[in-house]
């Protein structure tokens, strides 16, 4: 008995990449500017990160302290909760854990919020923050990052959709209970995990 033909079986498909989460595209070299707020403009003499909340020791670092903080890179994968993946990205900056040495989070901080210089908060579970899983970064690709990127230091949590991490990052306040943060009071979910598509607020 003859076999089917191609018609009827239509053409192969290349296999998809098992980097990509379900639901998202490979951007390719672009990389999107998505902003809820207007754009700020922060020289790196006039910026400072503050950790406070449920730490020992609320700590505040200007441009030259996070610098002599050891230096860290993220060389890897991003994804947009808008349905874009970019691969093969490389950041530069500072572990997050260097922040927690030396603020030391107590037993009472179980989420994190982040707040940006505009404004714009998102909250975190301190767990998706530690063991060497998020970053402040101020550099893209060996270069400054860009302003509209979030320069000049953004929160990079690149295991959770992009919206997660906060552009112009000033201040992370650990929390004893969950708030919710400027996307989430407006749907999205309260994690974001890209590969459980966790985009809006009932997604599992």
């Amino acid at each position: 008995m003859p076999g089917p033909t191609r018609g009827f079986l239509g053409r192969s498909r290349p296999a998809r990449d098992p980097r990509l989460p379900p639901g998202q595209y490979d951007v390719g070299a672009d990389w999107p500017v998505l902003t809820a707020e207007p754009t700020p403009r922060i020289s790196p003499e006039t910026w400072s990160i503050t950790v406070a909340g449920k730490v020992e020791n609320p700590t505040t670092w200007d441009w030259a302290g996070v610098h002599a903080l050891p230096a860290s890179e993220y060389r890897g994968d991003i994804h947009c909760v808008t349905t874009w993946s970019k691969f093969d990205t490389r950041f530069a900056g500072v572990s997050l854990d260097s922040l927690w040495d030396v603020a030391r989070p107590t037993t009472e901080g179980a989420f994190v919020m982040a707040t940006s210089k505009s404004g714009y908060t998102t909250n975190l579970p301190i767990e998706d923050l530690v063991g060497g899983k998020a970053w402040l970064v101020w550099e893209f690709d060996g270069q400054p990052l860009s302003i509209e990127h979030g320069g000049p230091v953004r929160l990079l949590v690149p295991h959770l959709y992009f919206w997660k991490s906060a552009k112009w990052v000033t201040k992370l306040d650990v929390l004893k209970r969950d708030q919710q943060g400027f996307w989430e009071r407006n749907g999205y979910h309260d994690r974001g995990d890209p590969w459980r598509q966790q985009r809006y607020q009932g997604d599992a």
